[in-house]
């Protein structure tokens, strides 16, 4: 019985020191002050395809944009397995909103609406630069729609013209010269 009892002991001190161990070397906490890693997105992998996350932060033209995904807390959504299509709006694009729009959003208090903007850049399944010629529209992870459009050629999504496509791991990256804004709810 006493060899029981130290056992017992012994096996939820090893649980509990491995428990601190995987907590001191997290980054982020909740409201209660308890520490959670990171998820998908510090994953670091050079050799793999490039996900929609890496794509962005790789471009140079994107780094306001991965700004606000990282302000909306939604870098994990971006590296999942997908398939996703994003329609990823260039800083250009960013600096035509209104004055101090982009400030205003990546305020803490205004997270919830920066993060409804970013999800509907965002679509569930993989439209490739020619599949989505072939839709009206497409559901965004708000579930409201964009338009998609094409003439002349020149493909348009809720009036943002498609200027590029690059293929990731996870699906599309679609750049778009446009901020694209849900409509009210």
């Amino acid at each position: 019985m006493e060899r029981t009892y130290y056992l017992l002991i012994l096996i939820t001190s090893f649980f509990l020191f491995v428990s601190c161990q995987q907590q001191a070397g997290t980054d982020q906490s909740n409201n209660a002050g308890i520490e959670y890693a990171k998820g998908q997105s510090t994953v670091s992998d050079e050799l793999s395809e490039k996900n929609i996350l890496q794509i962005a932060i790789g471009s140079a033209d994107h780094s306001t944009l991965v700004a606000a995904v990282q302000a909306a807390e939604l870098e994990d959504v971006l590296v999942n397995a997908g398939p996703l299509t994003v329609f990823a709006p260039t800083n250009a694009a960013f600096d035509a909103l209104p004055e101090g729009t982009l400030d205003d959003l990546l305020k803490p208090e205004n997270k919830a609406t920066l993060a409804r903007i970013i999800k509907f850049h965002a679509a569930p399944g993989g439209y490739d630069a020619n599949n989505i010629r072939g839709v009206m529209g497409i559901g965004q992870a708000t579930g409201d729609k964009v338009k998609v459009e094409v003439n002349d050629g020149v493909t348009t999504v809720d009036g943002g013209q498609i200027i590029g496509t690059v293929k990731a791991s996870n699906g599309f990256v679609h750049v778009i010269d446009k901020v694209l804004l849900p409509p009210e709810k």
